[in-house]
């Protein structure tokens, strides 16, 4: 086998397009990745804080266009999230359309108003008042993209019969989280915006009836005048419990 073979570590069968694997029998193969030597994976875990640390919801954008083949590739990151049963629940519809993302401003906003004139609650309207948001979106058309993430209830076999998802909730979070880091470590932008009831998002795009609306990320550069709420995360002392 040539040099540049060996260090490869074997995952699967990447080449092949995956199908429901419902009801089969276990099989397994090799996974022995090279071991990061420990200075490396300290030196890399920080730099890697570091820049974690920097990420910022953005919602003032630029309307430069961003490389959509970086984008592909966040959603790429975002799809080997661990899921219930690796089954995959989830769906991400990347929408450049400009008459799309209006249709998708004007929805959102109308649910929007309705939410902050009483919907929401004074608890909820209180939660949000430090981070200076309203019911006007500007960032759905402003971003030169969306990624409207849909996440699967159910999955149809050839039949039409329907098998049920596992750990549905958990498992798209977990996708949002790794598109979001994805998203940041590659130089972009983005915001996670959810407004409430969202079945318009399936409406507009035509999603089908096993696919219930998770969130919309608008992704894109931050204008040049940008600004950001005046927050402090919380330590890690004050998220960390060591046992």
């Amino acid at each position: 086998m040539p040099d540049t073979e060996q260090h490869k570590p074997e995952t699967g069968h990447p080449a092949e397009r995956w199908t429901p694997i419902h009801g089969q029998p276990y099989r397994s193969v090799p996974y022995r990745p090279a071991r990061m030597p420990a200075d490396e994976s300290l030196a890399r875990a920080a730099e890697l804080a570091e820049r974690m640390r920097q990420r910022r919801t953005v919602r003032q954008f630029s309307p430069d266009p961003v490389p959509p083949q970086v984008v592909r590739d966040a959603i790429a990151c975002a799809a080997t999230a661990p899921s219930g049963a690796h089954q995959q629940p989830w769906t991400f519809v990347l929408v450049q359309d400009p008459e799309v993302r209006r249709l998708i401003r004007e929805a959102a906003e109308h649910e929007e108003r309705i939410s902050y004139d009483g919907r929401l609650g004074e608890e909820w309207l209180a939660a949000l008042r430090p981070l200076g948001t309203d019911e006007v979106k500007p960032h759905l058309t402003d971003a030169p993209a969306l990624i409207v993430v849909f996440q699967q209830r159910y999955w149809l076999g050839e039949d039409g019969t329907k098998h049920k998802h596992y750990y549905v909730d958990e498992s798209v979070g977990i996708a949002v989280g790794m598109l979001l880091s994805a998203l940041h470590l590659s130089g972009l932008a983005a915001l996670v915006h959810t407004p409430s009831p969202m079945r318009f998002l399936s409406q507009v795009l035509g999603r089908p009836e096993n696919e219930k609306a998770f969130a919309v990320i608008p992704v894109g550069y931050p204008a040049p005048d940008c600004e950001v709420p005046d927050l402090v995360r919380k330590s890690l002392d004050q998220v960390l419990v060591e046992v």
